[in-house]
């Protein structure tokens, strides 16, 4: 009975010691602010392009994944963009506004 507690425990904690120590991807999303729809352009430092159409006013996008690095977001109908490097384990967040260039809103994971 001991060695099965035992062996529980030590699983246990490897999973925990698993969990806090595993690095995750950034993560992208697009939220408009604008009174008309966009469309935004999202370019990695890979040159891999991850395309946001037709998002609604006061819509915001689910989180895409991408690698850690320099990004840049243009709204395409402005022709505006803004650019961040991002890091593991932080979400952004593009907010496409009225009459302001985009801006860039982090949190951690």
């Amino acid at each position: 009975m001991k060695y099965i507690l035992k062996v529980t425990l030590t699983i246990v904690l490897l999973v925990v010691i698993a969990a806090c120590s595993s690095n995750n991807d950034p993560q992208v999303r697009i939220k408009n602010e604008q009174l008309n729809m966009v469309n935004v352009n999202l370019q990695t430092s890979e040159k891999v392009i991850i395309i946001f159409n037709n998002i609604e006013t006061g819509q915001t996008t689910d989180y895409q994944e991408v690698h850690e690095g320099n990004i840049t977001a243009t709204d395409v109908i402005r022709n505006e963009s803004v650019s961040v490097i991002t890091k593991v384990n932080t979400n952004y967040t593009i907010i496409i506004s009225t009459n302001k260039p985009p801006t860039i809103e982090t949190e951690k994971q």
